[in-house]
């Protein structure tokens, strides 16, 4: 069943700079039992901030990432032959909910609809999840937290989360970092001078504007970090780019050679 776990300590928090105060919403909405619903572009760093504030709260995680296929029964559990019998194993939404974990389903509405049915009584003051299966009607231990994601800018109307479901969350919107926060980001994060990572964030707002044109998506602070640790590694420039930060985001020739003459202008 898809699901990791990771727990940490607030001194082996994974990096994070705070935009502005979704470090103390996060934190309000854990200590009130409230679900948390972050919004936001692919690669803006919500994965990241999850995992940032599960370190730093303490508290286990269960990472899910969500797909066409996932089912309620794959975060809930399913019966499985071991030894020749019929066992019970608990999903990672289950084990969550009986150990009182963070548990963070990423890009939700990937997920089959079946999926935000069984989150439901989850999200509201009952706090219970019901598993048809055995009969239990499990009451979320004290520190459970539900955690969702997904990107509004890329789904289409198939494939949104119902205002019914939207209503029972906090929700925190998320965006690329300012330029001045994202180079402090990358360079932190693949080791690259500042005065290097400068022009690759600058080039890369200047592929974002390009979005709904002939890029589907915009380039992500990810790929930014990619292209940087390439460099740091020796990696000329331009092949570091053309791997990490225009390859990734398209396969028309004509829209590459276009993004190429993108770099030139910029890098000069």
């Amino acid at each position: 069943m898809d699901g990791d776990i990771t727990l940490k300590g607030a001194a082996d928090a994974p990096f994070y700079l705070p935009q502005g105060d979704e470090c103390e919403i996060f934190t309000a909405a854990c200590d009130n039992n409230l679900a948390v619903l972050l919004k936001g572009p692919t690669g803006c760093g919500k994965t990241r901030f999850v995992a940032h504030m599960a370190a730093r709260l303490g508290r286990p995680l269960y990472t899910v990432a969500c797909h066409d296929d996932l089912s309620a029964a794959d975060l809930i559990g399913r019966y499985l032959l071991k030894g020749g019998e019929t066992v019970w194993v608990d999903g990672p939404l289950t084990r969550a909910v009986r150990e009182g974990a963070i548990c963070y389903l990423d890009e939700v509405v990937e997920a089959r609809k079946d999926v935000t049915v069984v989150l439901h009584p989850l999200t509201d003051d009952r706090r219970i999840l019901p598993i048809d299966r055995t009969g239990e009607e499990l009451e979320a231990a004290p520190g459970f937290m539900l955690v969702a994601s997904y990107n509004p800018g890329y789904q289409n109307i198939l494939k949104t989360l119902k205002p019914s479901t939207r209503q029972r969350f906090v929700s925190l919107e998320f965006d690329f970092p300012a330029p001045e926060f994202e180079t402090d980001v990358v360079a932190t994060e693949s080791g690259l001078a500042q005065d290097r990572v400068k022009p690759l964030v600058r080039l890369a707002n200047k592929l974002r504007g390009l979005k709904g044109q002939d890029l589907e998506e915009g380039v992500s602070t990810r790929l930014v970090i990619y292209a940087a640790t390439l460099i740091r590694q020796g990696m000329p420039v331009d092949r570091a780019i053309q791997a990490a930060m225009i390859e990734p985001l398209t396969d028309d020739a004509d829209v590459k050679r276009g993004l190429r003459d993108l770099v030139n202008a910029v890098f000069g």
